[in-house]
Formats: C-alpha cells, structure tokens, sequence
C-alpha cells in the first residue's frame, strides 16, 4: 500500500456512522539527529567542524539548506548523501543509517543533483538520464521497457522532453539542469537532494525549477533537500529551512520562523530587511552595507 492509499484508509469511517479514525502522523522520512562532522588532518586541529545538528525532512515536503560560504552547508548534503558518515549522531532514512547502505541500494534511494555535472564523454539526452536506472540493472540486460517508461516520465516531469535527442554539451545552463534533474527522478529516490540547482540559472528559468521539485515533492512523496543561497525563492517554495553559521544550526523552522531580520544580519553580516507580502511569505531585501 502506497503512503496515499494509506492515508485514505486511515480517513475510513470506523464503521457505518461512526467517527472517523484519528489519523496518525506519518513517521520522518530522514531523520537527523545530533549528527556532527570534523575535517582535520591526520593527528591534527580540525579544519571546520559542523556541529550537531537535528531535523527531519518528510515525505512530500521540501527542506532549504541556508548560509554563508563555509556554513556547512555541502558537508550536511554530504552527510544526508551518506558520502560521509557522521562522526557522531545518526542520519536515517526511514530508519536505516544512510552511511551504512550499499552502493546499489544507495542509489536506488538517494538521487543528488550536483552544481555541476561534468560530462568525460559526448552523449544524448536520452542515454545520459537513462543513466539513472543502472542502480537497477540486473545481469547484462539493462534498458527494459520499464526503465525507458520510467526515464520518459522523468523527462516530462523535469520539463526535459523535447530536449531528449539533443546533444548534453550543447544545452543552454536551464536546460542541462532540467536534464540533470530529469536522471536524478529516474533513480525514483525516496530522498532528493540538490546542491544550488539555481546557480547560473535567470528568475525564470529558477521560478520553473522550484516550481517543478514543489510539485514532484507532492505527486512522488519524495522528501527533498535544496542547499541554497537564494533566500527569497527559499522562503517562497520551501517547507521549512535549515539555517547554518559556521559549522551551528541556528534554527530550523518555517520560513516565517527563521526569517527573523536580527537573526540574518548575524547570519549575512549585512544590513536587511524582512518584510511580508500579501500571502505571508517573508521577503529579504539587502542593503549592501555591513553590521557592526
């Protein structure tokens, strides 16, 4: 039974007439709890350390990662990725320690969608996000009719379609991302991560992005990370944000809770200002000049 079949049998009346049952909240598909880790040399003084730290992030919901250069931001996707292995604490996906899944079953769980995607050779569209189902492969035969099934769904999804006989190195930055981002759903992950997928991308071609994660969050369930430094669009498409200083989760909350203008000139060091819009939503606006 899948999670929205679950959620309608819950909502069943207990019996004719009767109330309907209670419905119980659905358990954190991550869970972060006091994980930490140090970069140091060998027997010496830790380079950075980020701190324990603890949230969750549940199915159907997206989580912004946020702040400065050298927060600690990528070492908490790495640590969600389970390419590190906290030194200590824990980071489980629906229960199981994430450092401690095999490559395969990793992979079938996890999707990250880097900054950059390096491309060693010349490829198409269509064989680089099928790409995403190799986690799936069994023996020899690779590229079944439900692998191209799911990679041409991915494709539609990541608004990638038309692009998918076109040559990678030849795609414009907005539209390599979506094509990135298309691989990554054919993984069918139960976690989705992305470190800056707006980077290098114009208002609308970041608008389009957001808007497509908001809506696979809802329709797959996936639970999704964005590391992040646009605030507004954070604020705007986000459930709740993660907030890093140097290696200290300051808070974790909704946007409307952590977007505190205090708060983010301690952050940022620099003058701000939040304000509202018309639907709640906080909106930062910099000044460009420097706190106390």
């Amino acid at each position: 039974m899948n999670p929205a079949e679950r959620t309608a049998e819950q909502a069943k009346p207990a019996g004719a007439g009767g109330p309907p049952r209670t419905l119980a909240p659905e358990p954190p598909r991550v869970l972060v709890d006091l994980a930490s880790y140090s970069y140091a040399p060998e027997g010496g003084a830790p380079l950075f350390t980020l701190e324990a730290t603890s949230f969750e992030v549940r199915s159907r919901e997206v989580v912004a990662i946020l702040g400065r250069n050298g927060s600690g931001k990528s070492t908490l996707l790495r640590l969600l990725a389970g390419t590190l292995a906290p030194l200590s604490g824990r980071v489980k996906l629906e229960g199981l320690e994430v450092s401690r899944l095999d490559l395969r079953t990793r992979a079938q769980r996890i999707a990250m969608v880097q900054q950059e995607t390096p491309l060693l050779f010349p490829v198409r569209v269509w064989e680089y996000v099928m790409q995403g189902r190799y986690p799936y492969s069994r023996g020899l035969r690779f590229e079944t009719e439900d692998d191209a099934a799911v990679a041409r769904q991915a494709l539609l999804e990541a608004g990638a379609d038309p692009l998918r006989g076109r040559w990678m190195h030849k795609l414009s930055g907005g539209e390599k991302q979506r094509v990135v981002l298309a691989r990554a759903l054919a993984q069918q992950p139960l976690l989705l991560l992305l470190d800056e997928p707006t980077l290098h991308l114009d208002i609308a071609a970041q608008v389009d992005l957001l808007r497509r994660l908001r809506r696979i969050a809802m329709d797959r369930g996936y639970a999704v990370a964005v590391v992040t430094h646009e605030l507004n669009l954070a604020a705007e498409f986000a459930d709740r944000i993660v907030l890093l200083d140097r290696g200290k989760t300051l808070r974790v909350g909704k946007p409307a809770e952590v977007y505190q203008q205090e708060l983010l000139q301690q952050v940022f060091g620099t003058l701000l200002y939040v304000e509202y819009t018309a639907r709640g939503t906080p909106k930062v606006t910099f000044s460009g000049a420097e706190t106390e």
